[in-house]
């Protein structure tokens, strides 16, 4: 636990170097694990961004987030803030199941109230969708319908990645609960921890249509930045990387790698 984050970073900050550029919290570990509720790290991470004038985003599953609302309130006059929730799945006792120790998505859409509440426009990343579980337009209508209570203004989505890590807890997950669905998954993924071209061409057929008839819009996460919204090296329609004339640049294609675990 790095303590002295605050501290090192103001001190990054002040460097003539800093250009001021977007920080991502979140990206890839949640700011709002239960360890922030005991540490309290993110206040003065947020103060030195914001007397840095730096813009920042937030993408998170906890609710501690309220905790920091009115701070965040208070940053956004020195430079732009963005908070994301992450809410993938709307039937409580499969959340739970799959997330245990997590908020529950009643709490994270809570959070995502009070955020609208104190003048914020709230993302929702809806990811990962995972196949055969919450990727039926029952479910996905339900999630959406609950998003757009709560007061959320967009949604991200993509479909579940296997990567190294993931791939090895779902696989154990899915052993332990949902053994019928080992068959579908081992074809589903046999060419790599990639959902299929074909899969994603079906779940954007279904998902897009729900989006717009909740009044939500279709954002798309900046993978340079992590920041939401952005257009740039947005993901097309079957969830591949296109060419945008902001970037002019598109990321790797998918490296296959064939899931032996299932």
């Amino acid at each position: 636990m790095k303590i002295n984050i605050a501290e090192a970073l103001r001190k990054d900050l002040a460097k003539p170097s800093w250009g001021r550029e977007h920080v991502a919290l979140g990206t890839n570990t949640d700011p709002y694990q239960r360890a922030e509720g005991r540490y309290r790290l993110m206040p003065g991470i947020i103060r030195a961004l914001a007397d840095a004038g730096t813009p920042m985003s937030i993408l998170t599953k906890g609710s501690l987030l309220r905790r920091d609302l009115p701070l965040l309130a208070a940053a956004r006059e020195s430079a732009p803030v963005d908070l994301a929730l992450s809410i993938a799945i709307a039937d409580d006792a499969l959340q739970q199941a799959i997330e245990p120790g997590t908020p529950t998505t009643q709490a994270r859409l809570a959070t995502v109230t009070a955020a609208v509440e104190a003048g914020f426009d709230v993302a929702v990343f809806m990811m990962p969708i995972l196949p055969f579980l919450t990727d039926s337009e029952e479910h996905l209508d339900a999630a959406l319908a609950r998003i757009k209570a709560a007061g959320a203004s967009s949604v991200t989505y993509t479909a579940l990645h296997l990567r190294p890590g993931v791939k090895e807890w779902y696989a154990q997950w899915l052993h332990g609960h949902r053994p019928d669905l080992v068959p579908r998954y081992r074809e589903l993924y046999a060419d790599g921890a990639y959902a299929p071209k074909e899969y994603r061409r079906r779940l954007a057929a279904r998902i897009k249509p729900l989006i717009a008839a909740h009044g939500l819009e279709r954002t798309v996460e900046d993978p340079n930045t992590g920041s939401m919204g952005s257009r740039a090296n947005a993901r097309d329609d079957e969830g591949e990387w296109r060419r945008t004339r902001a970037y002019g640049e598109e990321a790797p294609a998918p490296r296959a790698e064939p899931l032996t675990l299932f």
